[in-house]
C-alpha cells in the first residue's frame, strides 16, 4: 500500500512524575527522555510499522533539533518529505503522571507544510491508497484529496473549512474541546465521523458506539494514543476493512501505545 501523512513535528522532552505540580509546587522527575513526536510524526511511524513504509510531508526547523527529527524518523522507517523553515524546531514538554495521563506544554509555532511549496513532491499523493492529514494549509489538504482515502483530524477545523474538500473520515477526541466537531462545521460533510472517548471507546456517525480495545498490559503513557488510533484507522480502511473492523483495529493501535513509554515503544507492527 501507498500511505502518507501530512503534518507537523515537535521535539518533545518527557518527564515521568508522581503528579503534575500545582501552582507554586516543585516536583522531581522520576525519569526523562526526549524524541521527535507530535501528531504527524507519531502517525507516520505507526503507518510505517503497519504497512512497512509511509511518506511524511512536513516542515522542519533549521536547527539541530530539526535535523535530529529527520534522522530519527528516517531510522523508524518513514520516508521524510520535508522542507526546512528558518524558524527553530517546535518543541514541547510533556509530564506523565503515575496514572499515565500526559500534560503538555508546547513551545513555539506549529510548522505546517504548505501545498504551495512546489519543492515538496505533492504529486506523490495522487493515487495513494490513503493519506492522514494532521496539519498543513488548505492547499496541502487539497493535494491530499488526490488519494483514494482521505482521513483528517478535527483539530484543524479552520483549514478543513477553507479547503472545501470532502473527507472520507474525520476523527477526533470527544474529550478535547479543541477537537469537537458539530454537524455543519465543514462542507461538504465527511463520509464518516469518528469521536473517541478513551476507555469508553467512542462513537461513529454513521455506525453508533464502538468499544475500546482491551489493554495488552499495564498503563504506561497516554501520549500518542489518539494519533496511533487515527493512523490505525487509516491503515485498516486502506487495506479494505469494513467500518466496524477498521474501528476495532484502530482501537487496538491506541490501546497498545497506552501501555508503553512514549508514543513508539509499543506501537503495533506488521
Amino acid at each position: 500500500m501507498r500511505l502518507a501523512v501530512v503534518g507537523h513535528v515537535e521535539w518533545v522532552e518527557f518527564a515521568r512524575v508522581e503528579s503534575v505540580p500545582g501552582p507554586g509546587e516543585i516536583v522531581h522527575a522520576l525519569e526523562t527522555w526526549d524524541e521527535a513526536a507530535g501528531g504527524g510524526a507519531v502517525a507516520a511511524v505507526q503507518l510505517a510499522r503497519l504497512a512497512g513504509a509511509a511518506s511524511f510531508f512536513t516542515l522542519l526547523g533549521d536547527d539541530d533539533l530539526g535535523r535530529r527529527s529527520r534522522a530519527q524518523l528516517t531510522e523508524q522507517g518513514v520516508t521524510v518529505r520535508a522542507m526546512v523553515d528558518p524558524s527553530p524546531q517546535r518543541r514541547a514538554f510533556c509530564q506523565v503522571d503515575e496514572d499515565g495521563e500526559r500534560t503538555i506544554t508546547v513551545l513555539g509555532e506549529k510548522l505546517r507544510p504548505s501545498g504551495r511549496d512546489a519543492r515538496l513532491p505533492w504529486h506523490e499523493l495522487a493515487g495513494a491508497d490513503a493519506v492522514y492529514f494532521v496539519s498543513g494549509d488548505a492547499e496541502a489538504l487539497r493535494a491530499a484529496r488526490a488519494a483514494r482515502i482521505l482521513v483528517a483530524t478535527s483539530r484543524e477545523l479552520p483549514t478543513l473549512r477553507a479547503a472545501g474538500v470532502r473527507l472520507d473520515v474525520l476523527v477526533g477526541s470527544g474529550e478535547d474541546e479543541g477537537e469537537l466537531y458539530r454537524s455543519g462545521d465543514i462542507e461538504p460533510a465527511p463520509g464518516l465521523v469518528v469521536t473517541t472517548a478513551g476507555k469508553l471507546g467512542g462513537w461513529s456517525q454513521p455506525g453508533g458506539p464502538f468499544r475500546a480495545a482491551a489493554l495488552p498490559g499495564p498503563v504506561g503513557d497516554a501520549y500518542g494514543c489518539g494519533d496511533a488510533f487515527a493512523a490505525g484507522l487509516t491503515f485498516a480502511l486502506a487495506r479494505g476493512d469494513e467500518r466496524d473492523d477498521a474501528l476495532a483495529f484502530a482501537a487496538r493501535c491506541g490501546a497498545a501505545v497506552l501501555t508503553g513509554r512514549g508514543p513508539y515503544a509499543t506501537q503495533l507492527s506488521a
